[in-house]
C-alpha cells in the first residue's frame, strides 16, 4: 500500500471539480455539439444520456474503486486487484500511461490553437487586427509557439501537487467555466437565429435515428467521461477511503453531461445566428461543414459579423474552452508523473519536467508531420487504444478482481450498500453488459 505522504483531495467538492474538470474538456465543448449537430440534434442527445447513464457511469465507478483501493499510481492499483496477473497488470498501466501521455501531445496543440485565438479577440478588441493575424493563421512555428506555452501552464499546475496545484485551479476554474457559459448562452438566445438551433437541439426527429447514431452517442459518452486512459484510476487513488463512491461517481457524470448539454445549447444556437447573419455552415445536401474545425471557423465567423460586442464575446468563448482544455490536460499529465513520483522516488518537480518535456518533443515532431502524424496519433489513441484498455479495465474489475474485495471497498464510503440497488445490479452488468457495448463501440 502506498505511503501517507502521497498528495490526497482535501475536500469532497475539490475532488468532484477536478474530476469533471478532467471529464469536461474539448470533447463535451466542442466534440458533443457538433456531433448532435451532425447527428440530428435532439436525437442525439437522448441517446448520449441513455449512454452516459447505461455505459459511462458504471464505468467510472469501477475505475475510481481500483484507485482508491490500490491508493497508489495505475501500475500498483491494477496489481493490488489482479495479484496473480503482475505482468498483466505492469503491462495495462504502463501501456494506459503511454496511450494517456499520447493523446495530452496532441490535445496540446489544439489547445494551443485555442490560445491563439484568444490573444487573437483581444488584439481585435483594440482594433490590432493585424497583429493577430499570426495568431490564427495555420503554420508549423505558429503551432509550436502555441502548444509550448499551454504545456508550460500546464506543467505548472501539476508541479504544484494535488491539492495546491490540481484542486486549488478546479475549484477556481470550474465554477468560472459554468458562469462564462451561462453568460455566453444567454445572449446567444437574444441574437436572431437562434431559436431555430434550439428546436433542432431540443425537438427530436425520430427519421435521424439509426445504429451509427447510437454508436456515435456511446463513443462520445465514453470519452467524455477520461474512460479507459487511467486519469480516473489516478485521481481514484487520492481519494479519502470515506467517500461514497458511487455517489461521487454520479455527480462527476451529472456535471459532465451537464456542461456537454450547456455546450450544446450554446453552440447549435451559435451556428444558426452565424448562419443567419449570412456564414455559410451547410452544404446544399445539407451536410455540416467544417464540422471538425467549426470552433475555429464558423464562430469566429459570426463574431466577426457582431462588431465590438463580438470580440468580447469571442474572448469570453475562447477563454472558456482554454479552461475546457487545461481542466484535462492537467489530469493527462499526472498519470505519468504519478507513475514516476511512486516508482521511480523521483521528486514531483524532476518528474513534471521530464515528463512533460517528453510530451512537448513528441508533441512537437507531431507538429513538423502534421499532415501524416495528426489523425493518426488520434485514431491510434481514441479510436483503438482507449476502448480497448478500457475493456481490459472492465475485464479486471467484472471478471478477476475479488467481488468481497470490491465490495468491502465500496463498504468503507457506503456501509449500507450491499443491501442497496446499487450493488445487485452494478457487478453482473459491468461483468456482461459494459464488455458488449465496448465491443459495439470498437467494432463499428
Amino acid at each position: 500500500m502506498a505511503s501517507s505522504s502521497r498528495g490526497q483531495f482535501t475536500s469532497r467538492f475539490g475532488f468532484i471539480m477536478a474530476a469533471a474538470g478532467s471529464a469536461v474538456g474539448l470533447g463535451n465543448v466542442w466534440g458533443f455539439p457538433t456531433q448532435a449537430a451532425s447527428n440530428g440534434g435532439a436525437v442525439f442527445l437522448i441517446v448520449y444520456l441513455l449512454m452516459v447513464f447505461l455505459l459511462a457511469f458504471p464505468m467510472l465507478v469501477a475505475e475510481l474503486t481500483i484507485g482508491r483501493y490500490g491508493q497508489s499510481n495505475p501500475i500498483r492499483s491494477f496489481n493490488a486487484a489482479w495479484p496473480k496477473g503482475k505482468a498483466g497488470a505492469i503491462l495495462l498501466g504502463v501501456i494506459g500511461m503511454i496511450v494517456v501521455s499520447l493523446i495530452l501531445s496532441f490535445y496540446a496543440i489544439v489547445a494551443g490553437w485555442l490560445v491563439g485565438s484568444f490573444f487573437n479577440s483581444g488584439l481585435d478588441l483594440f482594433g490590432l487586427d493585424s497583429a493577430g493575424h499570426w495568431l490564427t493563421t495555420f503554420g508549423t512555428e505558429r503551432n509550436l509557439v502555441l502548444m509550448i506555452a499551454f504545456m508550460a501552464l500546464t506543467m505548472f499546475v501539476v508541479r504544484n501537487g494535488v491539492a495546491n496545484g490540481i484542486e486549488k485551479w478546479s475549484t477556481r476554474l470550474m465554477p468560472l467555466l459554468f458562469v462564462l457559459f451561462g453568460l455566453l448562452t444567454i445572449y446567444i438566445f437574444t441574437q436572431d437565429g437562434a431559436w431555430e438551433g434550439l428546436k433542432m437541439y431540443l425537438v427530436p426527429d425520430i427519421s435521424h435515428f439509426t445504429p451509427k447514431l447510437v454508436v456515435s452517442a456511446m463513443g462520445q459518452a465514453f470519452f467524455s467521461l477520461s474512460l479507459g486512459v487511467c486519469v480516473m484510476t489516478t485521481y481514484g487513488s487520492y481519494l479519502k477511503k470515506d467517500t461514497n463512491l458511487p455517489k461521487t461517481a454520479a455527480q462527476v457524470a451529472l456535471i459532465d453531461t451537464g456542461v456537454a448539454f450547456i455546450a450544446g445549447l450554446m453552440v447549435l444556437p451559435a451556428m444558426f445566428v452565424a448562419k443567419h447573419n449570412g456564414v455559410q455552415i451547410f452544404s446544399d445536401t445539407g451536410e455540416l461543414l467544417n464540422s471538425d474545425t467549426l470552433v475555429f471557423t464558423v464562430l469566429p465567423a459570426m463574431f466577426d459579423t457582431m462588431g465590438v460586442m463580438g470580440a468580447v464575446i469571442g474572448l469570453v468563448f475562447f477563454l472558456l474552452m482554454i479552461i475546457a482544455a487545461l481542466t484535462s490536460s492537467i489530469s493527462m499529465l499526472e498519470v505519468p508523473v504519478a507513475c514516476a513520483t511512486e516508482e521511480l522516488k523521483q521528486s514531483r518537480t524532476t518528474a513534471v519536467l521530464w515528463i512533460g518535456g517528453l510530451v512537448t518533443i513528441v508533441s512537437a515532431v507531431i507538429v513538423m508531420n502534421f499532415s501524416s502524424l495528426f489523425g493518426l496519433v488520434i485514431q491510434f489513441t481514441t479510436v483503438y487504444s482507449q476502448p480497448i484498455i478500457a475493456l481490459l479495465i472492465t475485464l479486471l474489475v467484472g471478471w478477476i478482481w475479488n467481488r468481497n474485495q470490491i465490495l468491502n471497498e465500496l463498504k468503507q464510503g457506503y456501509p449500507e450498500i450491499e443491501n442497496s440497488w446499487f450493488w445487485k445490479v452494478w457487478p453482473i452488468y459491468v461483468r456482461l453488459v459494459c464488455p458488449v457495448l465496448m465491443l459495439l463501440v470498437f467494432f463499428a
